[in-house]
């Protein structure tokens, strides 16, 4: 399923524009702008989660679900010199920092600024094995002083993103920063406008879930499934491509880039509703893979399943190579087929589909 001009000016667009965690707005209104037109209303919750309903006013309720936000930085310490020092707002990758670009997000509107770091040719002796880490990584905005710093809207609390932009490599993978998740949200998104100009009328109400704080502890799941109060929930989030150099796959388990996406087996993961998607991907002859989780999932689906007193709730992933760096790639493939096995599975599941296990 190629994507159409629409289809793809909206994925890079989307993903282009910074989202970070507790400041997803400015992507949340990209998202809803694009799936309006496929719904019928559309809901804001107090902390920016915002869904999108199909068929409203049904007892019967089933969500499918991304997460909007992605990892950042706050800035957390200016010094006199005004160099700028940070502390994580979700799982960002210090390793990764030195030489990168980098937008802070100020009150007078965003500075460029980069991560610098000694050149080679000072490091020497002791300092020949130094590696970044969380203490030592900072930002240089080419100001003189902290009082620079100041009168260019800078201040402790500002956020930090990555400039990175998305590029198709080489016709075949999907490369930038946040493809964790809003690859999965474009891949909902695209589940919403199939049901609309398919024509498919679905004998429950749907909701289209676009969640916030994922990266800090699920917590705008855990909020909008009070909300939403679901009977069904299906997730979708990226995991890892066990394939790359340094990876071990009899440790993270045998999951490769372009071979589809992939579902796992978890306590959270309801089994009926796991066989359900798994057999529609048998009958449909999307390609499949599996894994497994020893305890949580470590995605929104724990946090759908564990609330209202438990809600069926499954895990489709979108393989990933370099998660958390600014060169996610996700192959082509594996987001069309994403797409078509949620969009397969929800038109199988009936109207007050009964769950139970006996």
């Amino acid at each position: 399923m190629a994507l159409d001009k629409k289809a793809e000016e909206f994925l890079y667009k989307y993903l282009e524009n910074a989202s970070p965690t507790g400041f997803e707005s400015s992507g949340q209104k990209l998202w809803i702008e694009y799936i309006e037109p496929y719904i019928d209303e559309w809901h804001l919750d107090n902390y920016g989660t915002v869904y999108g309903v199909i068929n409203p006013g049904e007892d019967y309720k089933v969500v499918i679900e991304g997460h909007a936000d992605e990892i950042s930085w706050f800035v957390n310490h200016i010094n006199k010199d005004g160099f700028i020092h940070v502390v994580r707002n979700g799982g960002s990758d210090h390793m990764i920092a030195p030489s990168k670009r980098v937008n802070i997000h100020g009150d007078k509107g965003v500075v460029r600024g980069v991560f610098g770091w000694p050149a080679i040719h000072m490091r020497k002796g002791k300092d020949s094995s130094l590696s970044p880490s969380t203490t030592n990584i900072f930002i240089d905005i080419g100001a003189k002083d902290r009082e620079e710093v100041d009168k260019m809207g800078v201040h402790v609390g500002s956020v930090v993103t990555h400039e990175d932009k998305l590029e198709m490599l080489n016709d075949t993978f999907y490369a930038g920063r946040a493809l964790d998740n809003r690859m999965g949200g474009f891949c909902i998104a695209q589940v919403a406008r199939m049901l609309k100009q398919k024509k498919k009328k679905l004998p429950y109400s749907l909701y289209i879930v676009n969640a916030v704080q994922e990266e800090i502890g699920l917590r705008g799941a855990q909020m909008i499934a009070e909300t939403i109060k679901p009977h069904v929930a299906i997730v979708t989030d990226v995991t890892h491509d066990t394939h790359t150099p340094l990876v071990k796959a009899q440790e993270r388990g045998d999951v490769r880039a372009g071979s589809g996406p992939s579902v796992t087996y978890a306590p959270a993961v309801h089994n009926i509703l796991l066989d359900l998607i798994i057999d529609t991907a048998k009958k449909k002859k999307i390609p499949l893979q599996r894994e497994a989780s020893s305890r949580s999932t470590g995605t929104d689906t724990d946090a759908f399943a564990y609330s209202n007193g438990g809600v069926p709730s499954a895990l489709i992933s979108l393989p990933l190579r370099y998660m958390h760096t600014t060169v996610e790639m996700a192959h082509k493939d594996d987001v069309d087929n994403l797409i078509k096995l949620i969009y397969e599975t929800l038109l199988r599941i009936e109207k007050d589909h009964n769950f139970k296990y006996f």
